[in-house]
């Protein structure tokens, strides 16, 4: 059993930098030596880690024959000339020790410590390497397929990473051999082992895709302020150019949208809007809400919320499929937006709320015109649920309006 030739096993291709390998084999080392000689003062261990030699030498002082007092320390003149003629009284002996002195037993249980040490500091050398690089794109190849989860390996060191089924886009299909991109989300040790997670859905992966393919935002010239993801489905990514001459929409998109359309791919034909941004809030929303052209807008900071009317042939492209259009408009602005139909004439058979005075509380009546409703038709276009919400009824006044109000209409 050598221990050399197991630091050199491990020497190459481990992620340890040379002063932490030499540091650990001296340690084992010397632990050998305090276990067989109960001090290790007088001994150098030399490391070359380039190499994987090791080479042990003990310090002693000359003193003549009989006069040896402590062998520790210590050697007799005799002795010393045995290992090189030159030597003379209270000079300072070094003699290299063999490995083999400390017996079989000794050197195995030694191996295993150095292993088992080496393997412990490359568990914490992926962790540090890895938890500095959170929010970093990755490319890997796809090792292995698993349930609920598939195992990546990064192009650049060859970790195993992984990415959940969780953090997978709608539509990601996977084979094993074939090539993927993620950013690593987040880094934590499981069962003493490091485990370092990829995403597809979160924002920041958009966000590293358009500053590999936009140059102007890898520069600085261009800011990504805030982007706002249903994966898969529809993204939205506010902009802003600090130089006057850069359009940062037309910039992003690029050509012919040539810079926009491999990010999309990437994300499986996700629809992205990529959005100017301003402090004007008004504006701001009314950009948020593309491709739907708004007529009119009322805003309310107290609460946050915003009133906003559109031409009925607007107003499904303003809500989006599903609701992700108006669902991301407002993650993006941070204001809950309401959608209005904007007529020009109420309908033949609508009737004013006014005329339901005599059965409908005037508060109620107040919350209702607050919202915007001031017709009947117009309050029976919402469910229960957004009229306690955006009202603030309750549920059972909600429902008796809205029983009130279907009476009249079919009376009418």
């Amino acid at each position: 059993m050598n221990l050399t030739e197991t630091f050199k096993d491990f020497k190459d291709g481990k992620n340890i930098d040379r002063p932490t390998m030499m540091r650990v084999l001296e340690d084992v080392f010397r632990t050998l030596i305090k276990k067989k000689y109960g001090s290790d003062d007088n001994f150098d261990v030399i490391v070359n880690t380039n190499t994987g030699d090791l080479e042990l030498w003990r310090r002693r002082t000359i003193v003549p024959d009989g006069e040896v007092t402590d062998e520790l320390t210590e050697i007799s003149i005799t002795e010393a000339l045995e290992l090189d003629s030159d030597y003379e009284v209270e000079d300072e002996c070094n003699e290299k020790v063999d490995t083999e002195e400390f017996g079989r037993r000794a050197v195995m249980a030694a191996r295993q410590t150095l292993v088992s040490r080496i393997m412990e500091l490359e568990k914490d050398e992926i962790f540090k390497r890895y938890e500095d690089r959170i929010g970093d794109l990755i490319t890997g190849e796809i090792n292995q397929v698993l349930g609920k989860e598939v195992l990546v390996l990064d192009d650049a060191t060859g970790q195993e990473l992984v990415l959940p089924k969780t953090e997978m886009i709608r539509g990601d299909f996977f084979r094993k051999g074939e090539s993927t991109r993620g950013v690593i989300k987040k880094v934590e040790m499981r069962n003493n082992l490091p485990v370092i997670t990829l995403s597809r859905t979160e924002p920041m992966f958009l966000e590293k895709l358009m500053e590999q393919e936009v140059p102007e935002i890898e520069d600085g010239l261009i800011t990504i302020k805030k982007i706002v993801r249903i994966p898969g489905e529809r993204a939205k990514v506010a902009v802003e150019s600090y130089d006057d001459r850069i359009d940062p929409v037309g910039a992003c998109v690029g050509m012919k949208g040539s810079r926009i359309h491999g990010i999309v791919r990437e994300l499986r034909n996700e629809n992205i809007d990529i959005v100017n941004f301003t402090n004007n809030i008004v504006l701001y929303i009314q950009r948020s809400l593309t491709p739907a052209k708004i007529t009119d807008i009322q805003i309310f900071p107290e609460t946050m919320r915003a009133s906003v009317y559109l031409k009925p042939d607007q107003v499904s492209l303003a809500i989006g499929k599903s609701g992700s259009n108006i669902k991301l408009a407002t993650k993006l602005t941070g204001y809950e937006i309401d959608v209005f139909r904007d007529t020009d004439e109420m309908e033949i058979d609508d009737v004013e709320l006014d005329e339901f005075a005599d059965e409908i509380d005037g508060w109620v009546l107040d919350a209702l015109k607050g919202i915007g409703c001031d017709t009947a038709r117009s309050v029976l276009k919402l469910t229960v649920e957004e009229l306690v919400r955006r009202a603030d009824l309750e549920e059972d006044t909600a429902r008796e309006v809205i029983r009130i109000l279907e009476a009249e209409l079919e009376d009418e």
